[in-house]
């Protein structure tokens, strides 16, 4: 993506998406055109196969600070937006690709920032970010899934002082609590994030899709019913590979 009216940029190496926040200027708010940018975006990449691994980052000096505020007030009516939510679920998208999705978070990540980096399946933390979900001190809630994403992450207690007391997490203790996986400094953020992207991006498509159902679903399952799953999931990988 290139045109000056876009507010994500697209680059595609083989097996591998990298999609940029970028609206610098506000920190990488987001607004009804970026949400439907992403939607777009999404969209191609649960449409191709080829694609592994989604890389998500933000330009500038932050990963993402939520919703750009100058647009509130200015929202459809409840009917209508009830309709584009419906049309456009870009939230249920993401958590739905069915490859694997990382990303890359450096300065602020607050509100539907910090939410978007929830709803990747791992996380590659500059020491400079700050990870908060301010929405109830605001008289409202997580409109991206923090709600649920940030609990399964980091457990419920911790998550409660995020969500419910404003508890700001750092790079540092992100990593600490499990939230990501990796931590670096803010300057080698962009080139380890892209190569560990790469390094997914070449392993076996259906055993990494095997592999992300098995985590995601069973979590919520009894560990007998966890270790049937895997069992199932095993041999619809060795049926497709002969």
């Amino acid at each position: 993506m290139s045109n000056a009216s876009e507010v994500i940029r697209l680059e595609r190496h083989d097996g591998l998406v990298i999609m940029t926040l970028d609206r610098p200027e506000v920190l990488n708010a987001y607004n009804r055109q970026m949400r439907d940018q992403i939607f777009e975006a999404l969209t191609f990449v649960a449409a191709t196969p080829e694609v592994r691994v989604l890389l998500v980052e933000g330009s500038g000096r932050a990963f993402g600070s939520g919703g750009d505020l100058s647009e509130f007030g200015m929202a459809e009516s409840p009917l209508a937006a009830r309709e584009t939510r419906q049309r456009r679920d870009v939230w249920g998208l993401w958590s739905e690709l069915p490859c694997v999705t990382m990303a890359a978070v450096h300065g602020m990540a607050v509100g539907g920032g910090c939410e978007m980096a929830l709803l990747c399946d791992l996380m590659i933390a500059a020491e400079t970010a700050c990870f908060r979900l301010p929405e109830t001190s605001l008289g409202t809630l997580p409109g991206v899934g923090g709600t649920q994403t940030l609990p399964r992450a980091i457990g419920a207690g911790r998550a409660a002082g995020v969500l419910l007391a404003g508890s700001e997490i750092s790079g540092r203790e992100a990593e600490r609590l499990g939230l990501a996986q990796w931590v670096c400094s803010e300057k080698t953020l962009a080139a380890r994030a892209r190569s560990l992207a790469k390094s997914l991006a070449i392993l076996s498509g259906p055993a990494l899709k095997a592999a992300r159902e098995a985590l995601r679903r069973g979590g919520d399952l009894p560990l007998a019913e966890g270790l049937r799953l895997e069992a199932r999931l095993g041999k619809r990988l060795r049926e497709e590979q002969t």
